[in-house]
């Protein structure tokens, strides 16, 4: 298989580490959505991460978005189950993925409407970037509030619940360093600080 994606992209690190911790073999095939058309000869909407399964090289072949590739993913080895398969702890796994997804959406939107270079600074909104900015604090006190002093996300092991948190936190050190997150929810803190610790975090940091 070869998945399709950039260093920076959170959501490209949610598959890689899942990929780690199932696991399973790849390629890591890098692209830059901005500066790049390949990516559309897979994915039509033209983002990462995609995964192209072996021998194919069409859109047909391809799965896209990170839910659904990490749901693919996870029923490919029976190594180290990360999504329940039904009933509430399922829903309750898959919410956590969204709340996190939600935040990086709204980090991502808000980064972008700071810094896209094709934007001059009289067309920014100040605006839009605060709405967007308000959605990742309102993402990040309901974290906080969902993990309590809990040892895991969801239930009473590692899941797919926690490699999305630990994929949102570390993606807004890397870009949004002036969120003091880990002052402001510490049992966050301590919960990034042990998701560190495992090789599939390790091996997978953002970089430019």
């Amino acid at each position: 298989m070869k998945l399709i994606g950039s260093l920076t992209s959170p959501f490209v690190r949610k598959v890689r580490i899942v990929m780690a911790e199932k696991k399973l073999d790849y390629q890591l095939v890098l692209e830059d959505v901005w500066g790049s058309d390949t990516i559309l000869k897979m994915n039509p909407l033209g983002k990462v991460p995609c995964l192209v399964m072996e021998g194919q090289d069409s859109i047909t072949g391809a799965v896209f978005d990170s839910r659904v590739i990490v749901e693919y993913v996870d029923t490919l080895s029976p190594v180290g189950k990360l999504i329940p398969e039904r009933g509430r702890e399922r829903c309750e796994v898959r919410t956590w993925e969204a709340l996190a997804d939600g935040i990086m959406d709204a980090a991502i939107l808000a980064r972008q409407e700071r810094h896209w270079p094709h934007r001059s600074d009289t067309q920014r909104s100040a605006a839009w970037e605060d709405r967007q900015l308000a959605k990742v604090h309102a993402g990040l006190a309901a974290m906080s509030q969902g993990l309590g002093e809990k040892a895991w996300c969801s239930g009473s092991h590692f899941s797919l619940a926690d490699i999305s948190v630990g994929c949102a936190l570390g993606w807004l050190s890397f870009r949004f360093p002036e969120i003091a997150w880990r002052e402001t929810h510490p049992n966050l803190a301590r919960h990034m600080d042990k998701l560190s610790q495992r090789q599939s975090f390790i091996d997978t940091p953002p970089t430019a």
